[in-house]
């Protein structure tokens, strides 16, 4: 092929392949499809629609209204070091009162006392949320683990326990959480919840 001027760009996904050969180089980017950083290598993530990210911006809402300036609430750009070699980007991330302060910049290396991830309707990302991380964020010392499923219309609330694994507190489909496990003066109104993802159009 001939020299072209000015030389033409890579392939999206030559880029992204070179820019990310390393944890250092992923905790350094800032762009959203960067995906998670499993084990060594670059995993990516569901590709969320308008039921994921609205269910997203629901349980931040909620948080944010009940915590104010009490703790912390993120969003599925905080990256979380689960371990020396794996880092996660959970759909919600919560700090409880009297938890330890997040860092102002960079990766985030203590647990959260609330995980929650939306379960988007595949296979893959299902195995995902219900085992891989499961099992990480037990063994980093996520206290409370939440699955919200919006295609199955469940949430589920898990506790960790002494053995560092989760059992399971709460488990609906309907009605109302409260009180809401490790959230003193938290209730969670799952008919709204439900009620907003139905307000979206049809497929």
């Amino acid at each position: 092929m001939a020299n072209v001027w000015p030389p033409l760009p890579e392939s999206p996904s030559a880029e992204r392949e070179h820019r990310l050969s390393s944890l250092d180089e992923w905790l350094a980017c800032e762009e959203r499809s960067d995906g998670e950083w499993v084990e060594g290598q670059l995993e990516e993530e569901e590709v969320p629609d308008a039921v994921h990210e609205l269910a997203v911006s629901w349980l931040i809402a909620l948080f944010r209204n009940w915590l104010g300036a009490r703790g912390f609430v993120f969003g599925s750009e905080l990256k979380l070091m689960t371990s020396a070699n794996t880092g996660r980007k959970p759909d919600v991330a919560v700090f409880l009162p009297g938890a330890t302060r997040p860092p102002r910049r960079g990766p985030v290396r203590v647990p959260p006392d609330v995980l929650v991830e939306v379960i988007t309707p595949s296979p893959r990302d299902e195995r995902r949320d219900r085992i891989a991380k499961m099992t990480e964020y037990a063994a980093f010392g996520v206290r409370y683990y939440w699955l919200v499923d919006p295609a199955l219309g469940s949430l589920e609330i898990f506790e960790m326990t002494a053995e560092a694994r989760y059992q399971k507190l709460v488990g609906v489909v309907a009605g109302r959480v409260d009180p809401v496990p490790g959230c003193a003066g938290l209730s969670l109104d799952v008919d709204a919840l439900w009620a907003e993802l139905a307000r979206l159009g049809d497929d």
